[in-house]
């Protein structure tokens, strides 16, 4: 999922001036010009974030795409830094900052990838999730009728275009003799199982809407994926590597790009650390559980495997899950959390097609450029089709899983975060370029935690369980990828510690291994920011600190970086209460590095 979010109006000037949006028009028209140049080599990505006029587009995968991506890039940073020395508004130069650096970064990681590994990209599951963009329900019927042309161009049957099947593959060869690192052989086998679902996936999206006609450029699409996923599996599968440790350099990079700035061997310290505490808790809450249920065992393993025994039939789980919803809102607002958006969220199942692609529960965001009010979706997968098992997915099916997941997906988690973005409105510096997600997955945990303490004993219990995971990726993310771990030993770990089941826990070492290496960690490095720039306000504010004000304003902040988010958060309390300036925390504090 591409999260993006933004940073409040003004943080740092009065109220009269927050409601002045001039300075946010004229950095959305600088965004605009970096915006237009990234679609045209990455349209699919720029119609998720709602640029219509790139609907009918596909990526450029055309003899030098690397090298053209970069000077166009690079021309338009160029043209950016050059507007900065100009403009007047620090509000605006700093959009400018967020945007010339989000190009850097862009062009780095590509840099890094041209010099250090053979590109295979796993394409049936980019055009599916292309498709599905277009596709999806929440989209007016004309964003949906788009979706003919680029499947008609995926298939290289729109005048001027060529097969992508083709194209990824003469790009594939043409890198295959420079002594690069070829991909790890999981990933390439779990995207080859997957072939076929992903097209079938996408006759699926095709018949549940209105569009006429996709019948036959789906017919020579499927044909082209299945030859690309034959020449892989003769020709990709033997080379890829049997371990999925990563060169220093390219991880360090992945932590970059998810907002951790801490190194791996702090990622295992902290995590550790983390897994203990969390782990304590849990021995508390299940023994106090076991004596209340006359269970035979206290251990926390073993209540929560008699827990999960409590499942919820699927066509029941969507209306638990809507309930827990209303239960905890009423939380919310019971104990003054955090204000609530205006709009309902929404909650759906997942088609096995978007449980291969992302085999856990997620949420979907909205179109941030253009929302005409559609929702973000916390969607709940049934299955992991990658699994190695036939084993029950009984992570997230028990009535009292369902509070935490709630919470984390749904409000006062992620859904939150896009609602009352959306409903506020923001530049697009920061809508779009700021994203990171250890600010994202640091709020999600967070927000588990808020509502906690009004969960009954085994949603408690579940809860911990869920920090006990996010804890253990921490350090098995890094281990793996340092090759201290294989993929096999951190699943086998989280399968009897975090008691996840077989295919959760796949999912898991998937993730580590290939999907997202880095990423794992941004959730409890997020959280632990949060907490501590907490306690920061608390301390500055002392009897005036209000938990719900508090939260608003990080909400306000968006996706942020968390160093920015700090200053932000601390510059906004200190705009709100100037008699606290003299003690608040330091906005420049180096966290919990």
């Amino acid at each position: 999922m591409k999260v993006v979010l933004a940073l409040f109006f003004c943080a740092a000037c009065g109220a009269g001036q927050a409601q002045d949006r001039t300075w946010i028009e004229r950095s959305d028209r600088y965004s605009q010009q970096a915006l237009m140049v990234i679609g045209r080599f990455y349209p699919e990505w720029m119609s998720e974030v709602g640029l219509e006029r790139f609907d009918g587009e596909v990526r450029d995968l055309k003899p030098t795409h690397v090298e053209r991506t970069d000077a166009a890039l690079a021309g338009v940073a160029s043209q950016l830094r050059a507007a900065r020395l100009k403009e007047q508004d620090a509000r605006v130069r700093e959009d400018l900052d967020i945007v010339v650096e989000a190009l850097a970064r862009m062009r780095r990681t590509a840099a890094l990838e041209q010099r250090l590994l053979v590109p295979v990209p796993d394409l049936p599951r980019e055009m599916f999730e292309g498709l599905q963009t277009l596709l999806d329900q929440r989209n007016p019927e004309s964003r949906r009728a788009h979706a003919l042309e680029r499947l008609r161009r995926y298939a290289g049957m729109t005048p001027g275009s060529r097969p992508l099947a083709e194209l990824a593959r003469e790009r594939t060869q043409e890198r295959a003799a420079a002594g690069l690192l070829w991909p790890y052989r999981g990933a390439v086998e779990q995207g080859l199982n997957n072939c076929d679902r992903y097209m079938a996936g996408i006759a699926e999206l095709f018949r549940a809407s209105a569009v006429q006609g996709w019948e036959e450029p789906h017919t020579r699409l499927s044909a082209q994926v299945s030859a690309y996923c034959d020449w892989a599996r003769k020709s990709v599968l033997p080379r890829a590597r049997a371990t999925p440790t990563l060169p220093a350099e390219l991880y360090a990079d992945r932590l970059k790009q998810v907002g951790v700035d801490i190194t791996p061997e702090q990622a295992i310290a902290l995590g550790t650390t983390a897994f203990a505490e969390a782990r304590e808790a849990m021995t508390q809450v299940s023994a106090a559980i076991a004596r209340e249920r006359n269970l035979p065992s206290a251990d926390y393993r073993q209540v929560l495997r008699a827990l999960k025994r409590e499942v919820i039939a699927p066509e029941r789980l969507l209306d638990l899950y809507k309930q827990r919803l209303a239960e905890i809102e009423a939380i919310i607002s019971r104990e003054k959390l955090i204000t609530l958006p205006q709009r309902a969220a929404a909650i759906r199942l997942a088609s096995e097609a978007e449980a291969a692609a992302i085999p856990a529960p997620y949420l979907n965001a909205p179109r941030l450029i253009g929302n005409k009010g559609e929702p973000a979706e916390f969607i709940i997968p049934l299955t992991n089709p990658n699994a190695k098992t036939s084993a029950p997915v009984d992570d997230f099916t028990s009535p009292a899983a369902a509070w935490s997941l709630t919470a984390h997906e749904a409000r006062p988690g992620h859904e939150l975060q896009f609602a009352a973005m959306v409903e506020r409105g923001v530049p697009l510096a920061r809508a779009i370029f700021a994203w990171n997600s250890t600010n994202a997955e640091g709020w999600g945990l967070y927000a588990e935690a808020i509502v906690l303490p009004y969960f009954p004993a085994d949603g408690q219990l579940f809860a911990l369980q869920l920090r006990l995971m996010r804890a253990a990726r921490a350090f098995l993310d890094p281990m793996v990828n340092l090759g201290r771990l294989t993929p096999e030993q951190a699943k086998d770990f989280l399968m009897s510690e975090v008691t996840l089941s077989e295919p959760l826990a796949q999912q898991e070492a998937d993730r580590y291994a290939f999907r997202a290496p880095g990423q794992a960690i941004s959730y409890l490095y997020g959280y632990t920011r949060l907490r501590e720039l907490r306690v920061k306000a608390e301390i500055s504010l002392r009897e005036k600190f209000d938990q719900r004000e508090f939260h608003d304003v990080i909400i306000a902040q968006g996706l942020l970086p968390t160093r920015l988010l700090e200053r932000a958060v601390l510059a906004e309390l200190a705009r709100r209460y100037p008699d606290t300036s003299r003690t608040r925390a330091s906005p420049g504090a180096a966290g919990s590095q």
